[in-house]
């Protein structure tokens, strides 16, 4: 049986340096992708990412749990990306990585080629959306995160969080057309 997070916070509370670790481990990809979203720049994402590990780590003893630990550690990201592109005063735009499709046996080539070109076509097209509905799509389909788990990250309500989230996939399936 997994620990959950609950758990493993109570334990890195208690000084146990390897739940700090599987938190770390757990979560650093999705905070990654949060800070990406904001920043743009991949080595200023990881930094971003360890300056929220480090902030959150530190007031580890505040987290009361009203929310997710994830949830908690990606508003913790999007703050410190935002207070780094206050800092910076600029929007860097940074190429886009193709997304490959899962492979599976029973697509042929030509789709599976297909596939990852729209793939690719939506990753870009995502960029052009306003921030708050590109990172609530993001959160949402990548990282799966609820619409008040969403709300909470881009500092928004639950319902604007849902919003942002339809408005962004309808203007992407118009994008597609």
């Amino acid at each position: 049986m997994e620990v959950t997070d609950a758990e493993l916070v109570e334990r890195a509370r208690s000084g146990d340096a390897r739940a700090l670790d599987e938190l770390v481990r757990r979560h650093t990809d999705a905070a990654f992708r949060v800070a990406l979203s904001y920043v743009r720049e991949e080595d200023t994402a990881r930094d971003v990412v360890q300056d929220a590990f480090l902030k959150a780590f530190r007031a580890l003893e505040t987290f009361r749990g009203d929310a997710a630990f994830k949830t908690w550690l990606m508003t913790i990201t999007a703050n410190e990306a935002r207070g780094v592109l206050r800092k910076t005063k600029r929007w860097k735009e940074q190429p886009i990585e193709e997304a490959a499709p899962v492979p599976d046996d029973k697509i042929d080539p030509a789709s599976a080629a297909v596939m990852s070109d729209e793939v690719g076509r939506a990753r870009a097209l995502l960029q052009s959306l306003p921030e708050k509905q590109r990172l609530s799509v993001s959160l949402r389909v990548d990282e799966g995160l609820s619409f008040r788990e969403i709300g909470a990250v881009i500092g928004s309500s639950e319902g604007a969080a849902r919003v942002n989230y339809f408005h962004g996939i309808r203007r992407l399936r118009e994008l597609m057309e």
